[in-house]
């Protein structure tokens, strides 16, 4: 039987006073008892992997600052940290409610995505998207009604602590900025002392090749003690025992050693080189087809 048409607070056609009254006030409320945040989108520059279901490069160049209500006060929920063979792994997890409609009138976005970031100052760290929510009881589900377009006044968003993997973050905010470029994975490249010129200067890219535009290697140079290495970030290729040239300082100086990766700090107790080992004295890589008969 249908509700009485004289007294039908809840039209599924329109959205009501009352209804934008409860938004205002749930907005409101964020504002006084949230955080500001930032808001991060990702940009994909290359194909989807679908064999992993991942983006093989990232992009975050934008960052839009709203409020934010933290759900988990009393701190951060999921498997929290321990170490694993792989090394030290931190599985934080938060809920943040974000307003529906400040989150379209301040973001170019329809609705939060996953695998976009948030960024949260108070606690100076990234978190990832994982889940958007957008009907539960925590988003108010049915306070006087849905409205129009199923309008309910706020998205719960379920994040973990960011994992980096090579994403670049440049958004032109430095407080971002500064943070995400001390996550980088580091790599160290040995320099000739008595040969090449001149000095490269954090933050600049460098490369190996002909220019930048086609260049077999590059990455951003994190930290160089002169005339004998260079820490770089954000490497793209893969670097030789050849010129290294600064793209702003115009320095050249030569790699001589391989390359040393600075993230291996657990590799003591990881099993991937003890399986390599024993993996080589089992199979025999000179055989045209070392798992069947050929």
């Amino acid at each position: 039987m249908p509700t009485n048409f004289y007294f039908n607070q809840f039209p599924s056609s329109q959205v009501t006073s009352e209804q934008l009254l409860v938004e205002d006030l749930v907005i409101e409320s964020m504002q006084i008892n949230g955080m500001d945040v930032y808001y991060l989108p990702r940009r994909v520059v290359d194909s989807i992997d679908m064999l992993y279901g991942e983006d093989p490069i990232k992009e975050y160049r934008t960052a839009f600052p709203i409020e934010m209500y933290l759900e988990n006060v009393t701190g951060m929920e999921g498997e929290q940290d321990f170490i694993s063979k792989f090394g030290l792994e931190v599985r934080d997890e938060a809920h943040l409610l974000v307003s529906r409609r400040r989150f379209r009138s301040t973001i170019p976005l329809q609705r939060p995505r996953e695998g976009d970031l948030v960024f949260i100052p108070l606690l100076k760290n990234f978190f990832e998207i994982t889940f958007v929510e957008h009907e539960n009881d925590q988003a108010m589900f049915h306070t006087l009604g849905r409205g129009r377009d199923a309008n309910v006044y706020v998205y719960a968003l379920r994040l973990k602590q960011y994992e980096f993997s090579e994403e670049l973050i440049d958004t032109g905010i430095t407080e971002i900025d500064e943070i995400a470029f001390k996550y980088y994975k580091r790599t160290k490249l040995v320099l000739a002392a008595s040969v090449g010129i001149g000095s490269f200067t954090p933050g600049e890219t460098v490369y190996q090749g002909a220019n930048l535009s086609s260049a077999t290697a590059s990455a951003t140079v994190y930290s160089y003690v002169p005339h004998s290495e260079v820490i770089v970030v954000n490497t793209r290729g893969t670097f030789g025992n050849t010129t290294l040239i600064g793209a702003s300082s115009t320095a050249t100086r030569n790699v001589t050693t391989d390359v040393v990766n600075y993230s291996d700090i657990y590799e003591d107790i990881a099993d991937n080189d003890r399986i390599q080992d024993e993996w080589n004295d089992i199979i025999d890589f000179t055989e045209s087809n070392p798992f069947g008969t050929p």
